[in-house]
């Protein structure tokens, strides 16, 4: 007999949705953790929550075909020798050899060089391609020490002690064996095909004590010539930057959650450290309240994807920005163009995230050198090269609209926020107000 009420929908649970129960049901079968390599998937607030607020009659307007704006920076300026100028603001974060074919990173070097900025080795050492592609190459000094040696770090043009990253702050990073490659290995000096994890922490410093020590180490090796950035991880950046200026860092390097890895745990990068957003302001505030605010220069990374983000971010505060996931993409990481092989590897271009596994249809994040020779280096340079160039257009453009000739002359009273999260964390007034979360003390 049919029911003369109406059967309620099935619900699923928000809780347990979908994507949780096929999580839990893969842990159970296997018993390990879900790796993977990108950034968070889940939804934070971004740069998308600001606006700029354009120059009408109170402020007065550039001419974009008239009028100049500058888009330069100098990095390094505080103790090095020899700092280092690019013609843009953007740069190109570390990912290392290992992680990334040689023939990408060359495209890295290629089209930084191009657009006058920087590249950055990553872990691994410095490849012979990176260095004779890039005029000006950045060397990481993590904690793996893998391939670090002091001919090397004389031949860099400034060094970034890694101390943190934003998708995994205290945590180490992974190369698993399939991507271990004779070339790696030897590089790295490690057995070929097996995995490797780098130490999260440094082996000889445990504090910012230790840190000036190892800085005034590579200064010497370095005859005081290289900067020397600090890289620290989205946790508690106002104390982390206060800690690397005291240290004698000429640059601090400050990467959101956002930011990507080559490969970690799942939950790490989901569910550890802070969005770039809330970093920002607390970074300047320390190098304001410390009186080295642009005198040591800070560098953001973490979810950069527009000029308009290049913007926002030196509108509260910071130098310049680097990207990694968008520099891949602009390479032509995951690509539509291979989607059938995409399907092929159980995923779908645009959610390709098995970096770790070595089987990159594109030729990026692979050792393979089947696959890595598809991928043509000139190619992948020119596309990086034009797509810097339109950040860096579009950046000016709205420089310009605020009636700023520089790009560091962008502040945070030309911007506002969307929402609650966006204003508290950036500290500009909500849209439509002069106020923010916390603003005298409310």
């Amino acid at each position: 007999m049919t029911s003369e009420f109406p059967h309620t929908p099935p619900r699923k649970s928000y809780t347990f949705s979908d994507a949780v129960n096929a999580e839990i049901r893969r842990a159970a079968a296997t018993g390990i953790y879900d790796i993977r390599g990108g950034g968070t998937k889940r939804f934070l607030p971004h740069f998308d929550d600001l606006l700029f607020l354009g120059a009408s009659i109170s402020r007065y307007p550039l001419e974009g075909y008239r009028e100049k704006c500058s888009t330069d920076v100098w990095l390094g300026t505080r103790f090095a020798k020899k700092p280092i100028h690019l013609d843009i603001p953007v740069t190109i974060a570390g990912m290392s050899f290992g992680a990334l074919s040689g023939p990408a990173k060359e495209a890295l070097g290629r089209g930084a060089s191009a657009a006058g900025t920087s590249t950055t080795t990553g872990d691994g050492g410095m490849t012979e391609e990176e260095r004779g592609h890039s005029k000006t190459l950045v060397y990481q000094y993590l904690p793996s020490r893998y391939g670090m040696n002091p001919d090397d770090l004389r031949r860099a043009d400034a060094i970034e002690v890694v101390v943190g990253q934003g998708a995994k702050p205290g945590g180490g990073g992974m190369l698993l064996g399939q991507k271990i490659s004779d070339r790696v290995a030897m590089m790295r000096n490690l057995p070929k095909g097996i995995d490797q994890r780098s130490a999260c922490r440094h082996p000889d410093w445990t504090g910012p004590d230790d840190l000036e020590i190892k800085i005034l180490e590579l200064r010497e090796i370095t005859d005081w010539e290289k900067p020397i950035y600090v890289k620290i991880g989205g946790a508690r950046p106002y104390y982390d930057t206060a800690l690397a200026v005291k240290a004698g860092a000429d640059v601090v390097v400050l990467d959101g959650m956002q930011g990507g890895t080559a490969a970690t745990q799942d939950v790490f990068i989901e569910q550890v450290g802070q969005p770039i957003l809330a970093c920002i302001p607390q970074a300047v505030k320390a190098l304001q309240d410390l009186g080295m605010h642009r005198k040591v220069q800070l560098i953001v990374s973490g979810g950069i994807r527009t000029g308009a983000d290049v913007a926002k971010a030196m509108a509260l505060g910071a130098d310049a920005v680097a990207i990694g996931t968008a520099a891949l993409i602009a390479l032509g990481d995951n690509d539509p163009a291979f989607e059938a092989e995409y399907q092929k590897l159980g995923t779908t271009a645009g959610a390709y995230d098995d970096w770790h596994e070595g089987k990159d249809p594109v030729g990026i994040t692979t050792q393979d050198s089947e696959l890595y020779n598809r991928f043509d280096p000139v190619l992948g340079g020119r596309r990086l090269k034009n797509y810097l160039k339109v950040m860096t257009l579009e950046a000016q453009t709205i420089a310009r609209a605020c009636g700023k000739n520089h790009l560091h002359n962008l502040e945070p009273e030309d911007l506002c926020a969307l929402t609650l999260e966006a204003a508290a964390m950036a500290r500009v007034p909500l849209a439509g107000t002069d106020w923010y979360p916390g603003k005298n003390g409310l």
